[in-house]
């Protein structure tokens, strides 16, 4: 075992376990706080697999953009900041969703386990192709999610300023 293996392993155990504490903690700062993490765990594993540009677009994206503007949306909201105890699942509740989510990752490693144990052909794309495949054929998309989140902003803030003759 190499240190490059060593150092995806830890990476992914991070972003593995930091996902886990994102889904199962009661306090949505916290789980934000634990996306984050989580996110750059996986950066991580694309920085050891040698794919830096998806990395670099992954935390600029997900970790600067995203999770910045729930958080925000949080304050502005003023969301509850402690435990959502009103909102508490019931246990049968939370007995389905372990069950559908091991379901789901059984389903995902029964689809993925043998294509990475056979010899798949790898072919070298470098950044330049990357970068004029993102920026050439998925601008549009790009640019809808970006609307799409200074709506969501915008609606934060409508939202936490309340109706005109209210008391806030």
């Amino acid at each position: 075992m190499t240190s490059l293996d060593l150092a995806f392993a830890a990476c992914g155990l991070l972003a593995v376990v930091a996902g886990l504490l994102a889904v199962t903690t009661r306090q949505v700062v916290h789980a934000a706080l634990w996306l984050v993490v989580a996110l750059l765990g996986v950066a991580g594993c694309l920085l050891v697999l040698g794919h830096e540009l998806v990395a670099l677009v992954l935390v600029l994206v997900y970790v600067g953009a995203v999770v910045v503007l729930v958080l925000f949306a949080l304050m502005l909201t003023r969301a509850p900041i402690g435990p959502d105890l009103a909102h508490a699942a019931p246990v049968w509740r939370q007995a389905a969703a372990a069950v559908a989510g091991a379901a789901t990752t059984a389903l995902l490693l029964a689809a993925l386990v043998p294509v990475a144990g056979s010899a798949v052909e790898r072919r070298e794309i470098s950044n330049q192709a990357v970068a004029t495949e993102l920026f050439g054929t998925w601008v549009w998309p790009f640019e809808a999610l970006s609307v799409l989140l200074l709506a969501a902003l915008i609606a934060a803030l409508a939202i936490s300023r309340g109706r005109a003759g209210e008391d806030t």
